[in-house]
């Protein structure tokens, strides 16, 4: 499927209909053959067609287009849909009483013109990057099906990348944007968090979540950002790349990388350089301090026991072994270690912001890895060091409570992303920059 930016435009010129959009998308999720039965958990035909033929009744009347008018999106099974169970990718929720109301994200989708597709699976509870669910099924990555998608929001990425939307909306608390991005090839961003509101979202961890999505191209993420964040802003234009100044961070997310991401990345900061940009190096310290900090669970663990211990208590039974067991870390938590890792927090926020203002972004593999087969996660203990492997580099944006975009590098061989992460509240500027980087990256 074109991005975003071509599929409104096309639409505008009468070259295509929202309901064609909308019934091919259909199609491929319909399609016997294909695995739209695991991308989505939940679709309505009926609906998502109601959405097109409106769309396409708008234009044809020659009424103000909205921003996302007629453009397919699918949505991550942990934001409220009206009338469905937001199962949060748990069987144990799946008798919880229907949405009453959409989820804010949603509503401005909606009003923005959009035509959601459904509920897309993802990792139970989003607690996890490698994407797995032994509830609802894994979705194959599009580009080597004996390989996991990345996760949390697996269906999201699948779903774009095999066509069956637009783009994809997505929860990232540690990466679960930009993972799945990276391993299937596609584009995927983390806004700074307090842009985009929760409501009617399910959470994991109200420090370190945020709302944001996957497409083809920046072009499809700036157009999803600039609607559930509510900033209706004229796109930045890409800055020469002569213009930029940018670090690479050489420490703590440079260890252990599979060899092809570290060539790959190799090749992509030297024909970078070769196009103009300045690239110097930085180190962050207290970054290297993180695993002895995360130890038992960190904030995203503490966060999520609260959330949980109720459902755990009454239902945990029921629940992936591999993501309860990750929550219940926050019980071996010493009293007064939540608010010492929250202060711990902020320190290293201060110290990122002083080590880092002469940059105009970071740059880093948005994965240490490529996607793992599924067979070589069989094993618990091989699961839970790949996962950690997975989520290290990307949580550093949530960590620093910053934006950061991951854009596919011409690897020759499986997918591999590119992280590009700003300060924070920097967005817009993070999209410009974004496109200069696409244009290099996809020639």
């Amino acid at each position: 499927m074109h991005s975003v930016p071509v599929l409104l435009d096309r639409m505008a010129k009468g070259e295509t209909r929202a309901l064609d959009l909308t019934t091919a998308c259909l199609d491929r999720i319909q399609d016997p053959e294909g695995q739209g039965a695991t991308v989505f958990t939940m679709i309505d035909p009926d609906r998502s067609i109601a959405q097109a033929e409106q769309a396409d009744a708008a234009r044809a009347a020659g009424e103000a287009t909205t921003p996302l008018s007629g453009v397919p999106v699918s949505v991550k099974a942990l934001f409220d849909l009206q009338g469905h169970v937001t199962h949060a990718g748990s069987r144990v929720l799946a008798d919880a009483p229907p949405a009453a109301a959409d989820a804010e994200v949603v509503r401005r989708l909606r009003q923005a013109g959009a035509v959601i597709m459904g509920h897309t699976n993802m990792t139970e509870f989003a607690y996890s990057g490698l994407g797995l669910n032994p509830h609802y099924g894994t979705p194959a990555n599009p580009a080597d099906p004996t390989r996991i998608p990345g996760g949390s929001s697996s269906g999201a990425a699948v779903s774009v990348a095999e066509g069956m939307c637009a783009v994809g909306l997505g929860t990232d608390t540690g990466g679960s944007c930009r993972i799945p991005a990276a391993f299937c090839g596609l584009t995927g961003y983390k806004p700074t968090a307090r842009r985009i509101p929760m409501d009617g979202t399910y959470p994991l961890s109200e420090s370190f979540d945020s709302i944001g999505g996957i497409g083809q191209t920046v072009g499809c993420c700036e157009a999803l950002d600039q609607v559930i964040s509510a900033e209706q802003v004229s796109p930045a234009a890409p800055p020469d790349l002569s213009d930029l100044h940018v670090a690479v961070l050489d420490n703590y997310v440079l260890d252990d990388l599979s060899p092809l991401v570290a060539a790959t990345f190799e090749a992509e900061v030297a024909a970078l350089a070769k196009a103009g940009l300045r690239i110097s190096r930085v180190t962050l310290p207290f970054l290297d301090n993180l695993p002895e900090l995360n130890a038992r669970g960190g904030i995203i663990a503490a966060e999520a026991l609260a959330q949980h211990r109720e459902l755990l208590a009454s239902s945990g039974a029921g629940y992936d072994p591999r993501v309860s067991i990750r929550i219940r870390k926050g019980e071996t938590q010493q009293p007064g270690e939540y608010q010492a890792l929250l202060k711990a927090r902020a320190d290293m926020i201060a110290q990122a912001d002083a080590l880092t203002a002469d940059y105009d972004a970071l740059i880093m593999p948005t994965v240490a890895m490529e996607a793992p087969r599924f067979a070589e996660m069989a094993e618990d203990a091989a699961y839970g060091s790949a996962n950690l492997l997975a989520l290290r580099n990307t949580t550093v944006a949530n960590l620093l409570d910053r934006c950061a975009i991951s854009l596919p590098m011409r690897s020759t061989g499986l997918p591999a992303g590119l992280m590009l992460m700003c300060e924070t509240m920097d967005d817009h500027r993070m999209f410009a920059m974004a496109r200069s980087f696409e244009t290099l990256l996809r020639r």
